[in-house]
């Protein structure tokens, strides 16, 4: 662990607090606007989390505010250091660009405060940065060695080609990976994610995450990409670009969002949209390695169109004996009917959960668009489910709402 933070700069950092709330996003954004000055600085950065909704700029005010409020108690941060490191493994963030990130915060705080940006609080400020720093980086070496001990693990960037490509709904593509190099690969979490690199029509290279759809296995990985109409064309050049034989660049599996090996209680897997990925992931591990567990595939989808992998959740949950799923339709087409191509309409609600699902004992895991989210983990919350028993997965930045 890093030397203790001392004293004086606790107390700094604690009466920041107020300064920190009232202009938190207005220094996380002359941050950014600095670190990407330095073109080899923004390459590392998933460009789409910046966009004109602030979400990046909005989750990291709400971090940085939490760490100096809890600056004295740092304990209960633990959960989103380990959130941050996996992503910094994911995005191959490594101690050389720690500097940089100092160099902004610090600059940004003094621009921001102004006259209240005295010398003794950008010390203390400085200090509780390479504190944190400190902590990322010993976590961020843990899991590289973890990685390189695993049959098949890798650190940085490694080749993957697609190797088939299934069309699995009108939105939603499949694409099977597997190593250029022939040799195996590190099995995954169910749950985790890859980070991909890849190179648009126009030269842009981007960096996006996207979570794992196949059980873990020694040969491949498959994600689940939804072709987005809006942004920056990342999953628009999977879904037309990405022939069969397309060379992708991989970072390995990585994410705090997974089943864990030994689960003791039953599992409901809750999932809007494509969010369905990590949990078919998971719900391959628990049909192939926990024959007697009791588990609950909850998923939610516009229609018939946009439900992906219907079939395949079902065969799993046939031959596991032990699994029920369940499809909510909100918006069905002339051609579904209840019964058919799905089981109810409508949205997913905690009193529906709290009638058909172990609510009292069971381990709840969320996935999908941010408004299912906001829905779900506080009705759970109301309906008696503690925050120990909720896992959620969310796309892009966390939202301060969820995270609350």
């Amino acid at each position: 662990m890093p030397k203790p933070l001392s004293p004086e700069t606790v107390q700094i950092v604690k009466a920041s607090v107020p300064a920190l709330a009232a202009h938190g996003a207005d220094i996380t954004k002359s941050m950014y606007a600095r670190l990407f000055r330095d073109d080899h600085i923004r390459e590392l950065f998933n460009h789409a989390n910046q966009g004109d909704d602030g979400s990046q700029v909005n989750a990291l005010a709400a971090a940085i505010v939490a760490y100096a409020q809890n600056i004295d108690n740092l304990g209960v941060l633990g959960p989103v250091v380990e959130r941050i490191a996996q992503k910094h493994i994911g995005y191959h963030i490594l101690p050389d660009h720690y500097p940089f990130v100092a160099t902004a915060l610090l600059a940004a705080i003094e621009d921001v405060l102004a006259s209240a940006a005295t010398p003794a609080l950008l010390n203390a400020w400085g200090e509780a940065y390479w504190f944190l720093a400190d902590v990322l980086k010993e976590r961020e070496a843990e899991i590289r060695s973890e990685l390189l001990e695993r049959s098949g693990g890798w650190n940085g960037w490694r080749d993957f080609v697609v190797e088939t490509k299934v069309r699995e709904s009108d939105v939603v593509t499949s694409f099977v990976l597997r190593p250029k190099d022939g040799g195996p690969v590190a099995r995954h979490k169910p749950g985790q994610y890859l980070t991909l690199r890849f190179q648009l029509e126009n030269g842009q290279e981007i960096k996006r995450n996207y979570s794992i759809s196949s059980g873990p296995n020694d040969l491949f990985y498959r994600i689940s990409v939804k072709r987005e109409a809006q942004g920056q064309g990342g999953s628009r050049h999977l879904h037309d670009q990405a022939a069969v034989g397309t060379v992708l660049s991989v970072t390995p599996p990585a994410g705090d969002f997974f089943l864990p090996e030994a689960p003791q209680a039953p599992v409901v897997l809750l999932s809007g949209g494509v969010g369905l990925t990590p949990m078919v992931s998971i719900l391959e591990t628990i049909a192939k390695e926990h024959p007697n567990l009791e588990a609950h595939f909850v998923h939610g989808a516009l229609n018939s169109g946009t439900h992906a992998m219907d079939r395949h959740v079902r065969k799993l949950a046939n031959a596991h004996g032990k699994i029920r799923i369940s499809s909510f339709y909100s918006a069905p087409s002339s051609e579904d009917a209840v019964g058919l191509s799905h089981d109810f309409d409508g949205f997913i609600t905690a009193e529906w959960l709290r009638q058909n699902t172990p609510i009292e004992n069971a381990e709840f895991y969320l996935c999908g668009p941010k408004p299912f989210l906001r829905a779900l983990v506080p009705a759970l919350a109301r309906e008696g489910v503690s925050s120990e028993r909720v896992h959620f997965e969310f796309f892009g930045p966390s939202d301060e709402l969820i995270a609350a």
